[in-house]
């Protein structure tokens, strides 16, 4: 084998630029509206203070990880029946460089689901096929 053709060794005593922090978990939901009135009256929250988002959803102002309900269009949340909880990440975790997170994940093997979107977050899985978030954060 030539030299460029060498399988690339990775150092795996590196330093992950993933951080060891949930940054919230999402709540697969079908109906944003009727959900976020629910999640609210449950947790004494406002409703004007928990804003839906491009039509879709709708982080919870929490004291520590946060919920984030989601209609989760992006994983087939336009089924009659909603998203399937299984096919949806359950997590997101925070990194902030989201470059360095997606070449570490796939540099340990990760299997890579999505690209970078909006610039801000992509999905993996994991052993399990479980999707996991990383997001700029």
């Amino acid at each position: 084998m030539s030299e460029q053709q060498q399988p690339v060794q990775h150092d795996r005593r590196k330093t992950s630029p993933v951080k060891n922090k949930v940054g919230g978990v999402f709540v697969p939901v079908t109906d944003i509206q009727r959900s976020r009135s629910w999640y609210c009256q449950v947790l004494g929250l406002n409703e004007t203070d928990c804003e839906i988002m491009n039509g879709h959803l709708c982080p919870l102002p929490m004291e520590g990880t946060g919920l984030i309900l989601d209609t989760m269009p992006k994983w087939g949340g336009d089924r009659p029946e909603g998203a399937p909880p299984t096919e949806t990440p359950a997590f997101m975790l925070l990194t902030e460089d989201i470059e360095a997170s997606l070449a570490y994940l796939r540099a340990i093997g990760a299997d890579v689901v999505t690209e970078i979107e909006h610039d801000h977050w992509f999905v993996v899985k994991d052993p399990d096929g479980n999707k996991l978030m990383i997001c700029r954060g």
